[in-house]
């Protein structure tokens, strides 16, 4: 009977150390995080952050990503412009309202670390690498981070009016985090 209390308090404990301990990974996404992206003759940003954030610098394989941004808030400082990349052509907000991260693997690299998962635009999920920094701030830390996209590799389709716009996009990413 010793034992069996024993052993049941001895499951309790490491039940709520590893509760606590995830606990304190969680990380909240401030409002004043930013996500840019720019190719020929396009550029602006995504707004509507939102999602799960889990980074330990010394626990990779505990980190996790899990995050979404709203397409409805794409904003490209041009209202015509803005209008076309809501339509059906490009990222047709009405059927696909969210653009998606979930994330795999996490790795340290020279240059900081790497996180490796799945990349939703429209009905077109990919593998993507993002490198990326962290650092500690007095309220919490901020990732940073650039990668680039193919647009027609998810179905993000259509010119301008009389240009080109880019294939190739780069998204810049500056997310201050707290816990």
């Amino acid at each position: 009977m010793k034992k069996g209390i024993i052993w049941l308090c001895a499951l309790a404990f490491m039940t709520l150390s590893a509760f606590t301990s995830s606990t304190l990974l969680s990380w909240k996404i401030k409002e004043d995080y930013s996500i840019k992206f720019e190719g020929i003759a396009v550029e602006g940003t995504l707004q509507g952050l939102e999602g799960t954030v889990v980074f330990d610098k010394d626990n990779l394989s505990a980190s996790k990503f899990d995050v979404s941004v709203k397409t409805q808030t794409i904003d490209t400082g041009n209202k015509t412009q803005t209008k076309h990349a809501k339509n059906k052509k490009w990222f047709n907000v009405e059927q696909y309202p969210s653009i998606s991260f979930q994330s795999s693997n996490f790795q340290q690299t020279a240059e900081g670390y790497a996180v490796t998962g799945q990349l939703t635009i429209k009905d077109v999920t990919k593998e993507v690498t993002i490198p990326f920094t962290f650092q500690d701030a007095a309220d919490g830390g901020i990732f940073e981070g650039s990668f680039k996209v193919n647009r027609k590799d998810y179905n993000i389709k259509g010119n301008g009016f009389g240009f080109v716009v880019s294939n190739e996009i780069s998204i810049d990413l500056r997310i201050p985090v707290n816990q």
